[in-house]
């Protein structure tokens, strides 16, 4: 399994290339604030665990693993958005917060978390019912 900052270069580049069809040291560099001398040094990582095939000058191909890796991090994340909008966290914090989380929670927690957003989406009064709740416990 990746490391979490292993996680964020793959989740990256693969939004990276799925957006512009391709992810270069500076584009993956500027995304994550870091030093393109430390994305090279990453890339150099990952392509030694098989999650993509570097080479220099000519640049980076995710292998069917980073591919996978990648997808399910970006989906991950997208499905954490989903979950704070749903319990009423407000716009500003969103992606901060899930950025502070998405590492540290297991796949089950993950798992669990996607049961009740889509138990929240079958049926929208849940949702209202939710925030009536959370007004109620504002107001004590």
């Amino acid at each position: 399994m990746p490391t979490p900052s292993m996680e964020d270069y793959l989740e990256r580049i693969y939004r990276l290339i799925d957006e512009k069809g391709y992810a270069r040291v500076s584009d993956i560099a500027e995304g994550l604030e870091v030093h393109p001398s430390s994305v090279t040094k990453m890339i150099q990582k990952l392509d030694k665990d098989n999650y993509l095939i570097y080479e220099k000058y000519r640049g980076l191909v995710l292998t069917s693993k980073g591919k996978k890796i990648g997808k399910r991090l970006v989906d991950r994340h997208h499905l954490l958005e989903a979950f704070l909008k749903t319990i009423g966290v407000q716009e500003e914090n969103i992606y901060r917060d899930v950025e502070g989380i998405e590492h540290h929670l297991s796949w089950d927690s993950i798992t669990c978390i996607e049961t009740l957003v889509e138990y929240f989406k079958q049926d929208p009064k849940r949702v209202e019912e939710l925030y009536g709740i959370r007004a109620e416990l504002d107001k004590e």
